[in-house]
């Protein structure tokens, strides 16, 4: 009876140890942006995703753990020929992730190698397409053609290139001497196009300033003369005004009799140093009769100062 108590009591331990093996075979736990390739008797069954999968144990197996995360890998250096017949030394970072495992798997045997295989030849061709200037000048437009190119042939292969970069490009010790000597003259054309253009501008700031000048010259000489004309404009007004004032004054002064005995008398005056004068010119002098009437001084006077301006005008 005890013999089949134990008998009894191991065969449950041993179906409990059996049950514990079947689940652990059958559970999966995928982890996140990962798949599991399930075969069965050697054949592909199914893929399994992120998270809690059963399979068939014993029968199915994991045939391939495929990564779904973004993986970036190195392409060695190597040597390409640019158009213009250049031997470059080149080498870059390939980014790529896997979108069907199932190509990855059964596609292709090692996918990492056979993508970064057909990045090299890629860049190659595509270096072959272009001029050595160009591979510099125009690296991002390289890396997009190389990235195209890739994803075209990588295709059957469930793979999906996100990015190419190219680390760095070296060019042959002759190319690089040549470069530099063309940089430096390069260098030295800007220097002395800046300079002649320095040159240029303070020739045109002092052309300008000395136009500035001499039209700020002429602007205060015109208006100095317009000034001063306008200046001997009112004198002379002022000169005339005065003169009419005194021309109004005296003819309202002659209006009147003490007026009239004035004039008389200047006149008389005025007839007194012409006969004068006449006498310092000549010896002889005739006088009128009558010429001691003021009347007759004041008629001789005029006339003698007619002849006298006569003469003057005749010597």
């Amino acid at each position: 009876m005890q013999f089949l108590l134990d008998y009894v009591l191991t065969y449950q331990v041993f179906l409990l140890i059996f049950v514990i093996i079947l689940l652990r075979s059958s559970i999966k736990f995928v982890p996140q942006n990962r798949a599991f390739l399930i075969e069965r008797f050697g054949k592909y069954q199914s893929t399994k995703e992120a998270g809690l999968n059963f399979i068939m144990p014993f029968i199915d197996r994991v045939a391939s753990d495929r990564s779904l995360k973004e993986q970036a890998v190195d392409v060695p250096e190597q040597s390409a020929i640019t158009k213009d017949n250049i031997s470059l030394s080149v080498d870059g970072v390939l980014y790529f992730r896997v979108l069907d495992p199932y190509k990855a798997t059964y596609g292709v045997d090692n996918y990492v190698f056979a993508v970064t295989q057909l990045a090299q030849t890629t860049m190659r061709s595509e270096l072959g397409k272009m001029e050595l200037d160009k591979t510099f000048e125009e690296r991002d437009l390289l890396n997009t053609n190389i990235v195209s190119a890739i994803n075209q042939a990588s295709g059957p292969w469930g793979i999906q290139v996100l990015r190419y970069e190219i680390k760095d490009i070296v060019p042959p010790n002759s190319v690089m001497e040549a470069m530099e000597a063309q940089m430096k003259a390069e260098r030295v054309k800007r220097a002395q196009i800046l300079e002649s253009e320095g040159d240029r501008q303070a020739a045109i700031n002092r052309a300008e300033g000395e136009k500035a000048a001499v039209v700020l010259a002429a602007e205060a000489d015109k208006s100095e003369q317009i000034l001063r004309a306008e200046g001997e404009a009112q004198a002379i007004i002022a000169v005339a005004q005065a003169q009419a004032e005194a021309l109004t004054k005296v003819g309202k002064a002659a209006n009147t009799e003490e007026g009239q005995k004035a004039v008389e008398l200047d006149l008389a005056t005025k007839a007194i140093e012409a006969k004068r004068a006449i006498a310092d010119e000549s010896s002889v002098v005739l006088l009128p009769d009558g010429a001691t009437e003021p009347g007759s001084i004041v008629a001789q006077a005029m006339t003698i100062i007619q002849r006298l301006n006569a003469t003057q005008k005749q010597g």
